[in-house]
């Protein structure tokens, strides 16, 4: 296992291992968790890699699936250790979408709708305390100023001269008129905006209102792919209280095909840019 590798995804590819050994052994997550007398989320959640896994889970899952070979049963193991290792963003506390933001950390291309603000690997400073002070009202500042740090930090995917992440955007134009924190908060996030998107790794779209009903009516998400062929692609959709990810390659496949829909009743990248330019004037008056 290459030492780069963040924790999430070791957590992510050592519980897809663990999954396969099981399929191969034809039992369900249910039998097992009766036979180690845990509950089945458990199980579910080591498999999908949600749970830090210890190498005693790992030792009792390979006793039940009677895996013989040490060598196997070594190798699970220290991806078990390793997967227990911290990430940068641990050092910033309980960040509640730390999962996630394991996840970008090792995406190679990022596809985003976003409904109602602009998201968060494009926001200024300001912006982003605002968004964090509207959307919890009883977070203190201290907490806002973390997760503000944590937001930025983030942005380092796409800073990098090389090995940038690749990001697609679509916005709806409701993110562009919404005034979060004031106008001129709003000027200086749709000018920062506007030339962001003319980097070459970076591509923004903004989804008029005048095109009415379409496939992302229902609300935000996001589409990680990764450069690793062991690891498939996943959909997240941000939630109050949980959050949700998809794995599985029909549920992909449905957020893909709503994506390209997105994609093609969007404006194109220039008349897009010239909204926004355009809009970040009108804050300017």
């Amino acid at each position: 296992m290459a030492s780069n590798v963040n924790p999430t995804v070791r957590r992510r590819r050592l519980g897809q291992e663990l999954r396969r050994l099981r399929e191969l052994k034809g039992m369900t997550a249910e039998e097992v968790a009766e036979r180690l007398l845990v509950s089945q989320s458990k199980i579910s959640r080591l498999e999908n890699g949600r749970r830090s896994i210890s190498q005693r889970d790992v030792r009792d899952l390979c006793g039940v699936y009677e895996v013989d070979d040490q060598r196997v049963v070594d190798s699970l193991m220290q991806m078990a250790k390793d997967s227990r290792q911290q990430g940068w963003w641990h050092a910033f506390g309980d960040i509640p979408y730390s999962v996630y933001i394991g996840l970008e950390t090792d995406a190679e291309s990022l596809r985003v709708y976003e409904p109602q603000i602009i998201t968060g690997l494009l926001q200024t400073r300001a912006y982003a305390e605002a968004i964090i002070r509207g959307g919890s009202p009883e977070t203190s500042d201290t907490e806002i100023d973390k997760r503000a740090q944590v937001r930025l930090r983030r942005q380092d995917r796409i800073a990098a001269d090389h090995d940038s992440l690749r990001l697609w955007v679509v916005l709806d134009e409701a993110a562009l008129r919404r005034v979060v924190g004031s106008r001129p908060v709003m000027r200086e996030q749709l000018e920062y905006l506007a030339e962001a998107s003319q980097r070459p790794h970076i591509t923004v779209q903004v989804l008029p209102f005048d095109v009415g009903a379409h496939p992302g009516i229902n609300g935000q998400y996001s589409i990680l792919e990764f450069a690793d062929a062991a690891d498939s692609s996943v959909v997240y959709i941000e939630g109050v209280t949980s959050d949700l990810y998809l794995e599985k390659a029909h549920d992909v496949q449905k957020y893909t095909v709503m994506y390209e829909h997105l994609r093609a009743q969007a404006l194109n990248v220039d008349q897009s840019r010239q909204l926004i330019e355009d809009v970040a004037k009108e804050y300017a008056r």
